[in-house]
């Protein structure tokens, strides 16, 4: 449908305000779905004693946000303070053996953390994909990479190397699975760069100072290694002009929004109340489209925040890491949905655009996204949803190419050509509408799960609620309310 034009300030301003209605309107539906439902039986594993000054149980459903800004935070916070510390001081003394010093920095934190059998798995991952690298063959690059990954992925191999790893420390598990499934995917693009590489071949020493730069190591994001290899070993090493100041503001501001995040999850219990299926079949449309919207916003949020700390500190090294994903409220198009920029950067690199170049043919842009989503399958773990969700997300991708294809032909390019630019755009947004909701419906799947988007009714009216409602049976009797109330 050609190139997306800038919207009038007054567009934007009219699109801001009935999007922030319709939010503050949902808001308040889910609030009060929070306070009527926080004593249920089913909240009891999800929502917890909050700040005190609240007087109100939190919503901790999300193991990752309560691992990074509750439960673990003094450790995270530890490690990085002590690698930006470390850091800084051997950048002064030694700025040649700045990218080394990280590597040992992180090797140690690693070694430290997760014992010397993880440590050795990860090892031997790198050893096995830098002999593979060595024969400079694409093919088998991705051949070992992607059964490498499987192996963490799938049964019973991933369940067999755990075991050798995991301890009693409650994080290990998701540093096992973090840190192998990082590594190996950085694995991937050094052997792939190494292909690239006209005389000679990078070392294994420049593959370990890669891998085990602790910032990206455990959580993300990937940077590719031709990217890394140039910045990590630059010794002219300047600030821009305010750097210093746009990296404070942007640390003050994650820290504001952390904040503010936590006082969200004291009013509005948008994870756990998907979860009890038989309170949402009771909840209105509005409380629906509001849980099932602010997931999304929710989830860009925490990509963005959780990236954003770990791009900070990667910043005050001089690096330029994959920025934090575009929010979900501004996507019109499949192509830019993603909450990991540093994952859909490596996958454009050497799966989508190598595959389907100029992204001008139809049938290599069906091989390229079909190439594309069997490896996000692999990364995320095959199950039915991903594979839904993949399935759909694929489908989204090709098929704007072939509407854009569709339009470009006469007389409907004639046609747009005569229209004036306002008609123009707003023939481009009603199909821009469509696909955004597409977006939101798939990635409400991958959220949450298939059941919440069959009960949620994203499709269905108001008046079959009211029905299913209807038909409901009442308690039996008053004991049962009795019973009821107290959950």
């Amino acid at each position: 449908m050609g190139i997306k034009a800038a919207l009038p300030r007054y567009e934007l301003f009219l699109y801001a305000a009935v999007l922030g209605v319709a939010l503050i309107w949902a808001g308040s539906w889910i609030s009060e779905a929070s306070s009527e439902n926080v004593n249920k039986k089913t909240f009891k594993e999800s929502v917890k004693p909050g700040w005190h000054y609240f007087g109100r149980k939190m919503d901790v459903a999300d193991f990752e946000w309560m691992m990074w800004f509750s439960t673990f935070r003094n450790h995270i916070l530890f490690a990085l303070v002590g690698h930006v510390i470390f850091a800084k001081i051997f950048t002064i003394i030694a700025p040649k053996h700045r990218s080394l010093i990280f590597a040992m920095y992180g090797g140690l934190a690693v070694l430290v953390t997760m014992g010397w059998t993880f440590m050795a798995l990860v090892l031997s991952h790198c050893i096995i994909l830098y002999s593979v690298a060595m024969v400079k063959k694409k093919w088998m690059c991705f051949a070992a990479g992607l059964s490498t990954l499987a192996s963490i992925k799938l049964e019973p191999y991933n369940s067999w190397q755990e075991a050798l790893v995991t301890g009693s420390f409650d994080l290990q598990d998701v540093l096992f699975y973090g840190g192998c499934g990082f590594s190996i995917m950085r694995c991937m693009s050094f052997a792939l760069e190494n292909c690239e590489k006209k005389d000679g071949n990078y070392t294994f020493c420049d593959l370990l100072k890669y891998n085990f730069y602790l910032p990206f190591f455990f959580f993300g994001p990937i940077m590719t290694f031709d990217r890394y290899h140039v910045q990590a070993n630059n010794t002219q090493l300047t600030r821009k002009e305010r750097e210093m100041w746009n990296i404070t503001t942007k640390a003050l501001l994650h820290l504001g929004v952390i904040l503010v995040v936590d006082v969200f999850f004291h009013y509005l219990y948008i994870l756990t109340i998907p979860s009890d299926m038989k309170l949402v079949t009771k909840l209105s449309d509005w409380c629906l489209a509001g849980l099932a919207y602010s997931n999304l916003v929710y989830d860009w949020v925490k990509a963005a925040v959780m990236f954003g700390v770990i791009n900070t500190v990667a910043t005050l090294d001089h690096l330029d890491p994959p920025q934090p994903p575009k929010c979900i409220t501004m996507l019109y198009v499949f192509a830019e949905t993603h909450f990991d920029r540093g994952i859909n950067d490596w996958l454009c690199k050497y799966v989508y655009d190598y595959i389907g170049c100029d992204h001008d043919n139809i049938f290599k842009e069906l091989l390229a996204t079909i190439c594309t989503f069997a490896v996000t399958t692999l990364w995320l773990g095959p199950c039915e949803l991903v594979y839904i969700w993949s399935f759909f997300n694929c489908f989204g991708l090709n098929f704007e190419l072939w509407v854009a294809k569709f339009f470009s032909l006469p007389p409907f390019s004639m046609i747009e050509g005569s229209m004036g630019e306002a008609m123009s755009r707003r023939i481009r947004g009603v199909f821009n509408a469509a696909n955004f909701w597409a977006i939101v419906l798939y990635n409400v799947l991958s959220l949450n799960s298939l059941e919440f988007a069959k009960t949620s009714r994203l499709l269905l009216k108001e008046r079959e609620r009211q029905q299913a409602l209807q038909e409901e049976p009442e308690p039996a009797t008053p004991v049962d309310g009795a019973k009821e109330k107290a959950e």
